[in-house]
């Protein structure tokens, strides 16, 4: 920028020239010179700085369904709690907890209870971590947790409750059917809805309808979770999609889906993802799943000083819910190379065979 300005004042302006006709340029020129260049460099990064703090920018991680606990049905070789008696309470999330620590907000399913209570409720599967578990999630950079799955009732109400204390004692959110969460972030108020979505029926979708404008009312982002799909299927049905696109239409920003234990694609629909299935993370409930890969999101919001709401491209960074191949250790990997491609492959082909399947 000097040199801009130096060139243009000897181009346009000369003071004297000298016996050998060297033009000189006098002092106070050279002067006035300076300074303004200085001053308009000076301006500049002030307008740069302005434009930078102007913005608040909030990035959301979601990861899918975790596990932390297992059913003793299992017995205790090979299982969770045996590898993070070994290994350690932050074992688990040790490949992916930097991801976790440096976003703004990190969103979970939490998929199982963490309780000491032995009364279980009469079904197939029974989930439950130790109540110190929770130190698992806040360590790690977990956030906020959905509540709304078919497993937080596994220990009946006690187990509930207990699960909720656990978290309110870490200082970790939670969220889910009647219990919605807003986190205030940078100045931002985000909030967070969570459903069972088994039916798209019109009783549920008024509900949902009223609980996002209610929510809206509060919080400038709504993130809503449904715990929705079948399971090992990797394409959403009818009632996932008519109500990820619902929740949109009535105000939602961002649409995560668990449950299938499978990635499922991802769908932009009027300019809002709707992440339809994010797998399993840290899991628990299988000793060895048959398909271990699994993705992590990370969508960035841009809140301009007037209050505007703009979405930056989704980042999505593919991963292993265990880090070695021959059975499950219960602790997420980051992939890489082909590895990764392959996953970023599967969601390509499982997203272009929606009608607003996301590229990237």
């Amino acid at each position: 920028m000097l040199m801009l300005y130096l060139q243009f004042f000897l181009a346009m302006t000369v003071s004297s020239i000298d016996g050998s006709g060297t033009l000189v340029l006098s002092n106070a020129i050279l002067e006035n010179t300076l300074q303004n260049a200085q001053i308009s460099d000076t301006e500049k990064m002030a307008n740069n700085k302005a434009t930078e703090i102007s913005n608040t920018e909030i990035t959301i991680t979601s990861i899918g369904d975790n596990t932390i606990g297992y059913d003793t049905a299992f017995g205790y070789s090979g299982s969770f709690i045996q590898e993070v008696d070994y290994n350690g309470i932050d074992y688990p999330y040790k490949n992916v907890a930097g991801l976790f620590l440096n976003d703004d907000l990190t969103i979970a399913n939490l998929e199982t209870t963490l309780t000491d209570s032995k009364n279980r409720a009469v079904k197939k599967f029974k989930f439950a971590g130790k109540p110190e578990y929770r130190n698992m999630l806040v360590n790690n950079g977990i956030d906020a947790v959905n509540l709304a799955n078919n497993h937080i009732m596994d220990y009946l109400e006690q187990g509930y409750q207990d699960t909720m204390a656990n978290l309110n004692q870490a200082g970790i959110g939670f969220f889910g059917e009647d219990i919605r969460l807003v986190k205030d972030i940078k100045g931002v108020k985000v909030g967070m809805l969570g459903y069972q979505g088994w039916s798209n029926n019109a009783a549920f979708k008024t509900r949902v309808s009223k609980d996002i404008a209610g929510l809206k009312e509060q919080a400038k982002i709504v993130v809503v979770s449904f715990h929705w799909g079948n399971e090992g299927v990797n394409y959403p049905n009818n009632a996932q999609m008519d109500l990820g696109r619902f929740s949109i239409d009535c105000g939602a920003d961002l649409v995560l889906g668990h449950h299938p234990h499978v990635i499922q694609g991802i769908e932009n629909y009027n300019g809002k993802n709707i992440v339809y299935s994010l797998g399993n993370f840290v899991f628990g409930g299988n000793k060895n799943p048959a398909d271990k890969d699994t993705f992590i999101f990370q969508q960035k919001f841009v809140v301009s000083p007037e209050g505007e709401l703009t979405l930056a491209a989704p980042n999505i960074i593919p991963a292993s819910l265990s880090s070695v191949n021959w059975r499950n250790n219960y602790q997420p990997v980051l992939l890489q190379a082909e590895e990764a491609e392959r996953v970023l492959n599967r969601l390509r082909i499982y997203s272009s065979a929606l009608e607003y399947g996301l590229k990237f």
